[in-house]
């Protein structure tokens, strides 16, 4: 089948890459980074084994089954400052996600899919984000929040609920998210996968999939 459709992962394809926001976090408060990555590596390794993730509170986080707060204040109490202090939990994710900033060439790509036919749908893995909500009129023709349809990606039915808002068939749909387990989900549903390494590379090849040239946008 001819793609066409494009659903989209958000943080970290619509915006600038997670580590950067993290990165920015760190430093500004001061936060003992090898503490953050050993107790981030073991939570998201989780998340992604089916064996164990339903009590993980990465997968609770983004399937809506455990609070915001409530994550906030697990992790605040596995991390330390260099220095030792305590981290701060109220507002936690905020600040993680501060230095997030929108990648114009990406929404600019879609606008043009868009205009020359193409169905755009957004399906994002909640992590309790603000998101840019009033820019979704004019980008979106559907969209799926994980917290907000008590599923999460990789689980095959947030797929799935995606492409059915679309009232497409899972072929007819190019999927990109810069996680590649997520990519390599959707692709086991009959999805075209394109895993988000560069801005570029990601336009050109939606383009190609889509038959319109989206490069210049």
């Amino acid at each position: 089948m001819d793609v066409k459709a494009v659903i989209t992962d958000w943080g970290g394809v619509l915006t600038s890459p997670l580590n950067e926001a993290v990165a920015h976090w760190i430093a500004a408060e001061s936060i003992d980074e090898a503490r953050y990555k050993a107790v981030m590596r073991e939570w998201v390794s989780q998340a992604y084994d089916a064996r164990g993730g339903i009590l993980n509170p990465v997968h609770g986080l983004e399937d809506g089954s455990l609070p915001v707060a409530e994550f906030e204040r697990m992790l605040a109490a596995e991390l330390c400052t260099v220095d030792g202090r305590p981290v701060e939990c109220e507002g936690l994710i905020k600040r993680m996600f501060a230095a997030f900033h929108p990648v114009e060439p990406m929404y600019a790509a879609l606008r043009a899919a868009r205009a020359a036919g193409a169905r755009i749908a957004l399906l994002s893995n909640s992590w309790g984000n603000d998101y840019p909500r009033e820019l979704w009129g004019e980008l979106f023709d559907e969209v799926v929040i994980s917290c907000e349809v008590g599923m999460r990606k990789p689980d095959e039915r947030i797929f799935r609920h995606a492409v059915e808002r679309l009232g497409l068939a899972p072929a007819e749909c190019a999927f990109v998210d810069d996680i590649e387990h997520n990519v390599r989900a959707a692709e086991a549903l009959g999805m075209v996968g394109v895993h988000h390494v560069d801005v570029n590379t990601t336009i050109a090849r939606l383009g190609e999939l889509l038959g319109v040239r989206l490069a210049d946008c």
